[in-house]
């Protein structure tokens, strides 16, 4: 009895591992399902190029720590050398995992793109980043961060308190969970014909090689 117990275990562990696989695969086939437009539809503006040829889509939250450093770091540098040279483009979406802080910002981002700043509003975000749930984010703070990247405070107000744009975050945060998000940040890497998920903070390295791929 004791013998068969023991054959039995390497069995039931190769079925666990075979379901685990298959449900990535499915999971990735499922992303790889959704249209180019549809990744893109309802984020930000693009950055960079339309017609390039690779999209980035992060899947992001202000207060998350490595998404800052993500955006500070890894970020700057494909900004220079793929995104302004017309290779890349990227697209940001929301994905609030630390509460109600950060789908105020994210609110905000939004209010600011109405006045066509959001690149410059989302930058200054992460300019004055302070860390998860430490109170950083504020209504004072994100009227601060508006009236430096320049926009009107009237309009940006009245659109901030009326939460104009929070149906559109909280959509944004179910998207991202209903295609496999689950952490930030989280980036689909794709062109036309492939699509390539990065989960967190990973090295520029990791990044050169997927555009290399795609």
């Amino acid at each position: 009895m004791r013998q068969i117990y023991y054959l039995a275990i390497p069995v039931i562990v190769g079925v666990l591992v075979g379901m685990i696989l298959v449900f990535n695969q499915e999971s990735e086939e499922g992303i790889a399902s959704i249209t180019k437009s549809k990744l893109i539809e309802g984020g930000s503006p693009i950055l960079g190029s339309p017609s390039a040829p690779i999209t980035i889509l992060e899947f992001g939250d202000y207060q998350c720590t490595f998404c800052y450093k993500f955006h500070e770091s890894t970020l700057k540098t494909i900004e220079k050398e793929f995104i302004k040279t017309g290779k890349v483009k990227l697209v940001f979406k929301d994905f609030p995992l630390n509460g109600k802080d950060s789908v105020l910002a994210a609110e905000a981002s939004y209010c600011a793109h109405e006045q066509g700043k959001y690149w410059q509003y989302h930058d200054e975000v992460y300019k004055n980043w302070a860390g998860e749930k430490t109170g950083w984010i504020t209504r004072e703070s994100l009227a601060i961060f508006a009236h430096t990247a320049g926009l009107n405070l009237d309009k940006f107000n009245i659109c901030l308190d009326n939460h104009v744009y929070y149906d559109k975050v909280n959509n944004l945060y179910d998207f991202g969970r209903n295609i496999g998000i689950d952490a930030t940040p989280s980036f689909l890497i794709f062109n036309d014909e492939k699509v390539i998920k990065i989960r967190g903070n990973q090295p520029l390295e990791v990044f050169l090689k997927t555009f290399d791929e795609l």
